[in-house]
């Protein structure tokens, strides 16, 4: 694999000097500014043979290096091993900017080369005036990997499907009016929505195209006028085709896009990560505002239908994960269980449930030092085996028509020190302390994420990742605007909400511990000083009481474990039978001092 990595970045530096360029950016993003994307624009992978979902890498004539953050530093320094791409922690004192980097090692007046497709206006923007402050400047190249990467996929044709209103429970056309009556709000005639979650969530239609997301790659178009869906028509089933007709929604060819734009006279919004190529279209003729989209906010917030669907979902999910649980510590004392395997059996138990539509992401089963590496996925080449010792950090979700999922349980295998117990504990303090948070109205996510990390703080123990994440219904397990952060997330948390809590401890070579539930967002108490708002657990499934050192939790804490153990059981034990009641009962039993 390394000696086609170095062979890749040589042909990579051959369109370089046909171009001129002294250095080329290739980001993890697609046209649509995806977290994850579909693998026609897994260039960044292609390129560097690191197959994290965030990382960016920089290509000079003489060097090479991948910046990317906390989550995938130990996953990184081994992926790139001897291809002579150097590794750039983010958000690390000591390491520098893309930007600081490139004016160490490029010449003043040298260019550097993006593909204004797969990088959005305003990070161009951001990206030239810190070149050009450098020296150097910055040029829209065209797309080099069209011609390099000669076995590259080919955009996605899989098919587009409707996801029933009994699921949705709002019609395509009344988000569509809600989402036009903001865009005109903001004094544009029509809006463009690129996100592929917000197209699906609109049209309340989904697809394939990506690895685990139900979306499908394609740009909506909305304005006074018509609603026009740019897609390959090969996706559109005659069904879907009836449907959009029905609901006035005129079908385009996906490259005809660019051009539409070009030709469009009236003011247009476009979302702030629009990506280069599309704002410099819409600005030959139209007034361009760049805002954020009406739908990213409308679909965070979760009706009640959603809501309901929810709560179904993760009642089937907790009914695989309830068996799995007891099978798990059984099969490992039996031997010849590893972390593909378990992984492999947790599959096959959600499968089992109804509306199952695969998982929603890929699952990380960390067993004792793999569990460090925050998102570890295990390989043929890294999977081990599972032994009676030790803990294995498990997290998984599933997609499910009636809504998506998301948990992390890590699992005591058998005999565990002092610090293991120590450091479970501390997590589940933290776990505990945010899902018992009441708040007021107007609350962001960044003023509550020191919940989750005071326990571990006091202990001198931190960890670079985000605390929690909204989930969409049947939609990407990562959901904005809101989250859980130590840096300022504005979005405010309000009901209807979605949202993770999901603290950890990780020591490299040594342990990996976290806990995590979905929650909701509900209306606590009104007083005289305003509305305020707490968390429901939507996850339905114990936590291993194991290495918990009990001396260590509050009674507040203590109480809120035991309750929400209590919910478990009394939710999922009338689906289950009577051997795995007994497990059940047990593993929830009250924690006692």
């Amino acid at each position: 694999m390394e000696s086609q990595i170095t062979s890749r970045i040589a042909a990579l530096r051959h369109f370089m000097r046909d171009h001129r360029l002294a250095a080329f950016i290739v980001p993890s993003t697609d046209p649509h500014s995806g977290e994850y994307v579909p693998e026609h624009w897994e260039a960044r992978k292609w390129i560097s043979g690191f197959t994290g979902s965030a990382g960016t890498v920089v290509i000079t004539t003489e060097q090479a290096g991948l910046w990317t953050d906390s989550r995938y530093f130990l996953q990184a320094a081994e992926q790139l091993t001897d291809t002579g791409i150097t590794l750039f922690k983010e958000r690390l004192p000591d390491t520098p900017s893309i930007t600081e980097w490139l004016g160490s090692v490029l010449q003043p007046g040298d260019k550097v080369g993006i593909d204004g497709w797969v990088n959005s206006w305003q990070s161009a923007c951001e990206l030239r005036n810190e070149l050009e402050q450098k020296s150097l400047r910055l040029t829209f190249a065209p797309d080099p990997f069209k011609d390099l990467w000669t076995d590259r996929p080919a955009l996605p044709t899989d098919a587009v499907f409707i996801h029933e209103l009994k699921f949705a429970g709002e019609t395509c056309l009344s988000k569509i009016s809600k989402i036009l009556d903001t865009t005109h709000q903001n004094g544009c005639s029509g809006i463009l929505i690129s996100a592929l979650d917000e197209i699906a969530w609109t049209l309340n239609l989904r697809g394939t195209d990506v690895h685990c997301n139900p979306v499908f790659v394609s740009y909506l178009l909305l304005t006074e006028e018509s609603y026009t869906l740019y897609i390959l028509e090969e996706k559109l089933s005659d069904e879907i085709k009836d449907y959009l007709k029905e609901n006035g929604i005129e079908v385009r060819p996906y490259q005809q896009i660019e051009e539409d734009l070009k030709n469009m006279e009236s003011s247009v919004q476009l979302p702030p990560n629009i990506n280069a190529a599309i704002y410099q279209a819409a600005c030959a003729r139209a007034e361009v505002k760049l805002l954020p989209s009406p739908a990213l906010f409308l679909k965070s917030v979760k009706n009640e239908t959603e809501i309901e669907g929810f709560h179904r979902a993760m009642e089937r999910d907790g009914i695989a994960m309830v068996k799995f649980l007891r099978w798990l510590k059984e099969a490992v004392r039996t031997g010849n269980e590893t972390e593909i395997s378990v992984d492999k059996k947790l599959y096959e138990l959600r499968a089992e449930q109804a509306l199952f539509h695969g998982i929603s992401f890929d699952t990380i089963a960390g067993y004792k030092a793999h569990a460090a590496i925050v998102h570890y996925e295990a390989t043929p080449e890294t999977d081990i085996a599972l032994k009676p010792e030790g803990m294995l950090l498990l997290d998984s979700g599933a997609q499910y028509s009636d809504g998506t999922t998301d948990i992390t349980r890590t699992i005591v295998l058998g005999t565990v020190t002092e610090e293991e117990k120590t450091d479970y504990t501390l997590v589940l303090k933290g776990f505990l302390q945010l899902s018992n948070a009441q708040f007021p109205q107007g609350t962001c996510g960044t003023q509550l994420d020191a919940l989750a990390r005071l326990p571990m703080w006091k202990s001198g123990i931190n960890y670079l990742h985000g605390t929690g994440h909204g989930v969409g219904c049947f939609l990407n397990v990562h959901e904005g605007p809101h989250q859980f952060r130590m840096n300022h997330m504005p979005a405010l948390l309000v009901p209807g909400m979605t949202v993770t809590v999901e603290p950890g401890i990780y020591k490299s070579d040594r342990h990996g511990v976290r806990t995590e539930n979905t929650m909701l967002i509900i209306p606590a108490q009104e007083t005289e000083f305003g509305s305020y708002y707490k968390l429901e657990p939507l996850t339905l499934c114990p936590i291993d009481k194991e290495a918990i050192l009990v001396e260590l939790l509050t009674d507040e804490e203590l109480d809120w474990f035991n309750q929400y153990h209590e919910t478990v059981y009394q939710r999922l034990s009338p689906k289950l039978n009577e051997e795995e009641r007994q497990w059940l009962a047990e593993a929830t039993s009250p924690l006692k001092r």
